[in-house]
């Protein structure tokens, strides 16, 4: 139980964020994109601080943003976006045609400040993939975002999944994939059918493809997999 308040504690100060933005002219579908931009910048920081390597490169991390306010934050937040998207791992997977829809400072920063209140890379993995897909899940609600196309919701997703009932030696292929629903699903699926090592390991980095046709959906699905602890996935979500 105190997971789930957790959980909706979060996912409502998220929607309470996207509520001011929305009042100023930015739409839920970009602010979530930027969301993602910064969560993933806030959790590299975080893994560094924890003695582990970053992935992000000198000049682009958290650390060089956020300090920052007025059009410096703007100027640096842009260029960070456009160096990041030109990597050709993860990093440019989740950065896919990065470019920033918050153009007035002062409302980028209230979404810097909301990430920087938590330590999401600490948070169980289990955790952190069931806040995101809970904001996404309100994306896909949310008329107005004209996000709907994007989200399967859970329970059909799982009946499915229990259906073709995939096994861990097999590949799973979506490729209309979404937000990764199908292949989350499908990755718990065949994740609990054994503990045997090399099993996990053709699960991780060679049992899930995907694909769609928009740059938004490859970075909401790509750090779909990446909260869920699926970063050797992200490679194959590319346009």
């Amino acid at each position: 139980m105190a997971i789930q308040k957790t959980e909706s504690a979060l996912v409502k100060k998220v929607w309470d964020i996207a509520n001011v933005l929305s009042a100023a002219g930015i739409g839920f579908t970009d602010y979530i994109t930027q969301l993602t931009y910064i969560l993933f910048l806030k959790m590299d920081e975080e893994k560094k601080e924890m003695g582990l390597e970053s992935t992000i490169p000198e000049g682009c991390k958290w650390s060089d943003l956020a300090g920052l306010s007025g059009d410096d934050l703007s100027a640096k937040y842009e260029e960070i976006l456009k160096e990041l998207s030109k990597d050709t791992g993860v990093i440019g997977t989740i950065f896919t045609k990065a470019t920033n829809k918050i153009d007035r400072p002062v409302y980028l920063k209230k979404v810097i400040d909301m990430v920087a209140e938590e330590n999401w890379y600490m948070m169980e993995g289990d955790l952190k993939g069931a806040i995101y897909e809970g904001i996404l899940e309100k994306n896909g609600q949310d008329t107005k975002s004209a996000a709907g196309q994007y989200f399967t919701p859970r329970a059909l997703i799982q009946a499915i999944v229990d259906v073709v009932d995939p096994k861990i030696t097999e590949t799973v292929a979506d490729p209309c994939c979404g937000t990764a629903g199908f292949l989350l699903a499908a990755y718990e699926n065949m994740r609990k059918q054994s503990k045997e090592a090399e099993k996990q390991k053709f699960l991780k980095n060679h049992a899930l493809f995907g694909a769609d046709n928009t740059s938004l959906v490859v970075t909401l699905a790509s750090m779909n997999l990446y909260l869920h602890d699926n970063c050797t996935s992200l490679h194959h979500f590319r346009e």
